[in-house]
């Protein structure tokens, strides 16, 4: 029975209420006394000779989302207090809609203990001392929520409630004709999460490369870490102590490889990569942009000497490299496409060479270090000359700047 209170703008708590079948009517409706308005009791199953009650609850002392309880009945209304039944079966995780089979074997549902997705059907002996919680496996349990299970005496057929598609509503009712007693084993699924950084800063680095390999070193997964350094792979499919391994790589570091064992127990190893800055060797004369694996040049609009936002990206990263190297010192050579009369062209590549340098200039890199050209249209890295038939991105291509280191 719910006690709602939702009319009034606060919570709805589930709560479990006994009453007497007299006469074809339910009579004595009677609420147990273990009920509380702060937190819900549910879903309650007696044991088969009926001394023992099962029910779910978030009361105080939940593992979880929900635990499975049982009272012990006295007679009278009279119940001991509820009893957690512990670790192995409770989890971090929900845990509820218990049912006691004939052969006092608890089934329950549960989406904290090893399972196909969403809410699965578990069973555990509860005569055995030693038993271990077992997945029903297929094809009982699916990817979906599985759960509210229902057995007859013969503990082989009965029914179960699921919201796996092809139902003809939200949650369906499905009947089990023979319920597998030897369960299909529930594949082993283990993820990796984590964190990369600079070594020596522990600054998190952006845009890495991760990527979990096989034994073989055959990539099984890669993802991208986000801005504050985090990743977290899919989980992958294996056996306790398989070989596999972690690889961080970015274009600014040395790429760092980690052997991990999968664990017993499958679910989510968290891994901490630390990486170490690339040294590059430069000299004079070099590329900036090719050295350091700068994406393309500095592009400009057609007709325009400003500095558009994907070239700003770009940009920065030079700023990077000058921060770096102090003592470094570039020469910013800067070209036009052949659309144009040479005159225009020249000063427009000098406006965009000067452009270039004033934005570095405002991020904080000292004037002494940069100096600047045109070249017009005299420096084509193609054949888009005067009278050429050629596309806008092939036109774009000669629309650039370039670094040149002159000093370290």
């Amino acid at each position: 029975m719910i006690k709602n209170k939702n009319n009034h703008g606060f919570t709805s708590n589930l709560k479990i209420f006994r009453a007497d079948y007299i006469d074809e009517k339910w009579k004595n409706i009677t609420e147990l006394p273990f009920n509380n308005d702060d937190y819900s009791c549910a879903h309650p199953i007696l044991s088969q000779d009926e001394k023992a009650l099962y029910f779910s609850s978030d009361m105080p002392g939940t593992y979880g989302d929900s635990d499975i309880y049982r009272v012990k009945i006295f007679g009278n209304n009279q119940y001991s207090l509820p009893e957690n039944l512990g670790k192995k079966i409770n989890t971090e995780g929900k845990e509820t809609f218990p049912f006691m089979g004939s052969d006092n074997v608890l089934y329950f549902a549960s989406n904290g203990h090893l399972g196909l997705g969403g809410l699965d059907i578990y069973k555990i002996d509860l005569k055995d001392e030693n038993a271990e919680v077992v997945n029903l496996g297929e094809p009982v349990n699916s990817s979906f929520d599985d759960f509210a299970i229902y057995l007859k005496t013969d503990n082989k057929t009965g029914y179960f409630a699921s919201n796996r598609p092809k139902g003809l509503g939200y949650d369906d009712i499905y009947s089990i004709n023979d319920i597998v007693r030897t369960p299909k084993p529930v594949p082993y699924l283990h993820s990796f999460s984590g964190n990369v950084m600079d070594r020596l800063t522990e600054v998190p680095i952006n845009k890495v490369k991760v990527s979990v390999l096989d034994a073989n070193f055959h990539p099984l997964y890669d993802v991208f870490s986000v801005a504050n350094g985090t990743f977290q792979l899919p989980k992958i499919a294996g056996s306790p102590g398989d070989v596999v391994y972690v690889k961080a790589e970015h274009p600014d570091y040395i790429t760092e490889e980690k052997r991990m064992i999968l664990p017993e127990k499958a679910g989510d190893t968290k891994v901490i990569i630390k990486m170490d800055k690339r040294i590059v060797e430069v000299g004079k004369g070099d590329d900036l942009a090719k050295v350091f694996e700068i994406e393309n040049v500095i592009y400009f609009d057609y007709d325009k000497s400003n500095i558009r936002m994907d070239a700003a990206v770009e940009l920065a990263k030079v700023y990077e490299v000058l921060a770096e190297y102090p003592k470094m010192k570039i020469d910013v050579r800067s070209h036009t496409d052949s659309r144009g009369s040479d005159k225009y062209n020249q000063k427009l590549s000098e406006q965009r060479a000067q452009g270039t340098i004033k934005w570095l200039i405002e991020q904080g890199i000292d004037s002494s270090r940069l100096s600047g050209k045109g070249y017009g249209e005299s420096i084509l890295v193609n054949d888009c000359e005067d009278g050429v038939k050629c596309s806008e991105e092939e036109h774009q291509k000669n629309r650039r700047s370039e670094f040149i280191i002159t000093d370290l």
